[in-house]
């Protein structure tokens, strides 16, 4: 008995991925899928509905179907056409949308939010919030790139050579390697900065330098602690010197969810060089510096700021093929043999499930929908 799947059209300004790629669907349907797709749902992505029809999706309406994959949250209302008892898996960020999360409670759907997917080995298959970050880094570096008003390697001419320019990147999680590694394939000097020690050799292994600030804040149990007054200037210190000598400076720093921290300052930005530029990847959650203007280009003293939102979607083909593969590999955890079996000791569904027959199971997002009421 196959289980019907649907994939509609994304409805989110500016959303140019879809669920789904036709080749992860021979994948979905050997597991028992009977997929079916809004008509159009790939076009911003540039795959035509014939692309789908060969890879045996049927075009229709999603009427009776007990999986549903999205990207961007659904709205109310696209929550109230879902059949009561259903399943979605999609990006969600519960405290933007308590008004999602109380629908979807209400309607007794079952949401997987992608990413509430522990980070741990077993699921990086199907982490979407790394896969979706690694194009991230990588479009910075091209955001970089294209925005300096001047090169990034070095480069011999008949009348002499021209310097490399120097990319600081802050933060080295997933997006912040690739934007590293990719600012490096175009020529450029780079630097690392995090607030974790442990990453130098990660920084140093993309052929970058760690900006090491000389203080170390690993506290108990592996956790941050609390610097003293003197430790923040040094930090702050050391952190100057570095953004301030540098051509581009790539902020990744960001909280699912949650607004963006600050981690350069004004003071910081206005000693930059003239012509240097920030490229914010931190603008969905308002961005990593006051200045910052999220979905705008600004100038800012000697400085420009670039603050791209939905970045991935600028990359909407490999975007929805890696997300499609995440979303297969969370699947094929709970069908089994054309059934759905819902293991809630399995780690991975536990924690990354939303809501459940009426319950929001999220901590964190029932104290969202609470404050909203």
């Amino acid at each position: 008995m196959s289980i019907p799947l649907y994939i509609p059209r994304e409805t989110r300004e500016h959303e140019k991925r879809v669920a789904l790629v036709p080749s992860v669907a021979a994948k979905l349907q050997k597991l028992g899928l009977d997929i079916s797709l809004e008509s159009g749902a790939g076009n911003a992505a540039r795959i035509p509905d014939t692309a789908y029809t060969d890879a045996g999706v049927t075009l229709g309406t999603g009427e009776g179907a007990k999986l549903i994959f999205r990207v961007q949250p659904p709205s109310v209302e696209d929550v109230a056409q879902m059949a009561e008892g259903s399943i979605l898996f999609s990006f969600i960020y519960a405290q933007r949308e308590p008004a999602v999360v109380k629908a979807l409670q209400e309607r007794k759907i079952t949401c997987f939010a992608m990413e509430l997917v522990p980070r741990i080995t077993r699921a990086q298959a199907m982490d979407a919030l790394s896969s979706q970050a690694a194009l991230a880094g990588y479009y910075a570096a091209l955001l970089a790139a294209t925005n300096l008003n001047r090169i990034l390697p070095m480069m011999t001419t008949a009348v002499g050579s021209l310097r490399p320019a120097k990319v600081l990147v802050m933060g080295a999680g997933v997006a912040g390697l690739q934007a590293l590694a990719t600012a490096k394939r175009l020529g450029a000097m780079i630097e690392g900065y995090d607030v974790r020690p442990e990453v130098k050799e990660q920084v140093q292994s993309v052929g970058g330098k760690f900006v090491d600030t000389g203080v170390n804040a690993v506290g108990e149990g592996g956790y941050a602690r609390e610097l003293t007054d003197e430790e923040k200037q040094q930090v702050e210190a050391v952190l100057t010197r570095h953004i301030q000598q540098a051509d581009a400076v790539i902020t990744t720093a960001s909280i699912p969810g949650k607004p963006s921290p600050k981690i350069i300052t004004e003071s910081q930005i206005m000693g930059m060089k003239s012509g240097a530029i920030i490229i914010d990847l931190a603008a969905e959650g308002g961005g990593n510096t006051p200045l910052t203007k999220p979905g705008e280009t600004v100038e800012a003293g000697p400085a420009t700021i670039v603050a791209p939102l939905n970045i991935t979607s600028n990359l909407a083909e490999h975007a929805s093929e890696l997300y499609s593969r995440n979303l297969l590999a969370l699947v094929s955890l709970m069908v089994e043999e054309g059934e759905l079996k819902l293991d809630w000791e399995d780690e991975v569904l536990a924690k990354s499930v939303l809501t459940h027959e009426g319950e929001i199971r999220n901590e964190a997002a029932r104290a969202a929908v609470a404050e909203q009421a």
